[in-house]
This record gives structure tokens, sequence and C-alpha cells, in this order.
């Protein structure tokens, strides 16, 4: 409630109600921090260890992609309660993403529609910062995705560049192709291009493994999705070997928005936060029926408070991850769903 009342009008105050630059602001905070962060002790910290993908998490509450793109403030996410984190999405080549204004805040409505295309400053730029900087002491998960100006034919070299430049420093990659911010990019979703793709990135993480273990492939998927086509991309995903699937990205769709925030509902981009709650669970469910439970998942979407993160679990989500939750309510959000999935003792 603190957060909420107090510390969340202040930071729009003083960004002149920009959430862009509230969110660029906090971050910077967040970087400067840097290595001290841990000192902050562990007010938010909830240890509640499981093993997921080969990887032992120290709990089962991850950040979501788009938050830190470019790992500016990797120690800061442990100190705040967080089990892993997940950066990016990251492309080939560095990129501003689309233009401003491109995220908007629906305080009404729990939630945020947000069009920033892949802002981001390259992969080389983040295996340059994480070979000098070091990983954070919790799981790292990259985000890649493909360029904007790149041809979707080219797509895959694109995945591949960043897998190649990356590997040595993700625990886990996500393969964004279910953005809705990037033309064409959920064409990436069909039978036909993700086998294409998924079979060449598994054949170069084996390759840039060697004799030891490839980092864990999962593909991020867009809750837009029918169920056949759901169906259509899991198939393929279990053909090539794929280590999970993270459900969801953010929705095209526009239900869910307060009356007093319609006006916002035409703003192109990919919806989150609270409209998001049910879809996500449903879309958790039906990949963990239809796979028989044989792909872990990662669950995101609509977790404003610890019982959606339970729905998520109950449904056949091993871990789950915030991100507009976390941006509007703040970092207390983090100890409150770790709380609450370890108080269920989960097997």
């Amino acid at each position: 409630m603190f957060f909420d009342k107090i510390v969340r009008p202040a930071l729009y105050r003083l960004s002149h109600h920009d959430p862009e630059l509230v969110h660029e602001r906090t971050l910077g905070v967040l970087a400067r921090l840097g290595k001290a962060a841990p000192a902050l002790g562990g007010a938010f910290r909830v240890d509640d260890p499981v093993t997921v993908l080969g990887l032992l998490f120290p709990n089962r509450v991850g950040l979501a992609a788009g938050m830190d793109k470019n790992g500016r403030a990797l120690p800061s996410w442990a100190a705040l309660g967080f089990g892993f984190v997940e950066v990016g999405t990251v492309t080939r080549l560095a990129q501003p993403g689309n233009p401003k204004p491109r995220l908007f805040s629906l305080h009404a409505s729990d939630a945020v529609i947000n069009r920033m295309g892949f802002n981001n400053d390259g992969a080389s730029a983040l295996a340059a910062k994480l070979a000098r900087d070091g990983k954070p002491g919790i799981p790292l998960g990259i985000s890649i995705g493909k360029s904007k100006v790149t041809p979707l034919e080219d797509a895959v070299e694109d995945y591949r560049f960043s897998l190649r430049a990356l590997h040595p420093y993700a625990d886990y990659f996500a393969i964004n192709v279910s953005s809705p911010n990037t033309p064409g990019l959920r064409q990436l979703q069909d039978r036909t291009a993700l086998a294409e793709l998924l079979g060449e990135l598994r054949s170069t993480s084996l390759e840039l493994a060697g004799d030891g273990s490839p980092a864990p492939v999962l593909v991020k998927v867009a809750p837009d999705l029918t169920d056949d086509a759901l169906a259509e991309l899991l198939e393929v995903a279990l053909e090539h070997d794929v280590a999970g699937i993270i459900a969801t990205n953010t929705t095209l769709a526009r239900e869910g928005i307060a009356p007093v925030e319609s006006g916002l509902a035409g703003q192109a981009g990919g919806l989150s936060g609270r409209p998001l709650t049910t879809r996500a669970a449903e879309v958790v469910r039906f990949v963990h029926d239809h796979t028989g439970g044989r792909l872990p998942i990662i669950g995101v979407g609509g977790i404003m408070g610890p019982d959606d993160a339970i729905r998520l679990v109950d449904a056949g989500a091993s871990l789950v991850q915030l991100y507009t939750g976390f941006a509007l309510h703040g970092p207390g959000l983090v100890r409150r769903v770790s709380r609450g999935l370890a108080a269920r003792r989960w097997t």
C-alpha cells in the first residue's frame, strides 16, 4: 500500500507522468547500486529452492524479459528477492525500438500497453558487459529475438548470431517469436518457420556445448494463438527437443480495460497485467495437458498477487515471472508472491 499510495505517485509526478521515464530512472538507480546491492540485505528474499531445467533456483519467482533489456542492474534483482532474471529481448543488431510514446500505464486496469519494439544495445554489447561484469548470483535467462531490419527469410541467422555471442553466459535461452511489436515476428510461430528455426538453434547449441550440456532453449508463446495453432507449435517444440515453454507474451486483445481508460485501448502494442491473468493460466494449463507435463513451463502474465501465481503453478507452471505487477506495485510483490508459493510446499 505504501508503494501504491506514496512511492508510485511520486515517481510519476517527478517523471512528468511518462511511464518510460519512470522505468528508465528506476533502472538507473538499481544499476548504480551495482555490486553494493546485496548489502541491502535479505528483506525481500524468500528461500524456496527448486530444480527446473537442470538448474537450481533459490525460489520460483523470476523477473520477466523487458524490464532490464541490457543487463544494467543484474546484481540488484537478486537483492530484491528474485530467484532468477531474464534479460532482453536482445537482437543481433542494436536498435532504438519504436517511436515514442510507446509505453502506457493503465492504473485503473492494473495493466500496461507497450510497443517498445525490442529497443536494446545488441547481442555483442550484452556479451561484452557480461564478460566484463560477470553474471548475477541467480540463474540468468537471455531472451533473443529478430532485428527489425532483418527480413523474415534471414531470421534464423539473426537468432544464431545472438545464441553464439551469448552462449557462454546464459543459463537458459528464451526464443521470442511472439512479441506483437516487431512486424511479422509472430509468423515465426508457424510450423514450417518454427521447425527451421528450432532445428538450427538446436544444432548450434549442441555445437557450442561440445562435450558439455547445451544451455536449455525455451520458446515464448503468444496468448492469442488458437488451441489448434498452439498444439501445432507444441508438437514442433517436442520434435526439436525444446527444453520448455514460456507462457505467455503480451496480448493484442483489449478485454479487461477499465471504462475510464477505454481511450487508451486503441493504442497499438501488447497489453499485459490484470487483463491477461485468466488467459495466461488457460495457456499454461493447455501446454501442460497437451504435452502430458513433458515440457517445463514458466508462467507469466497477470500476476498481481500470490493467488495469481498459485493459479499458474496449479495449472502446470514450474516457475513464474513478474513484470507488470512488479512495475506497478513495487518490490514488495516479489516477497508476497514468493512467500505464497513457498507456503504451498509444492512438489
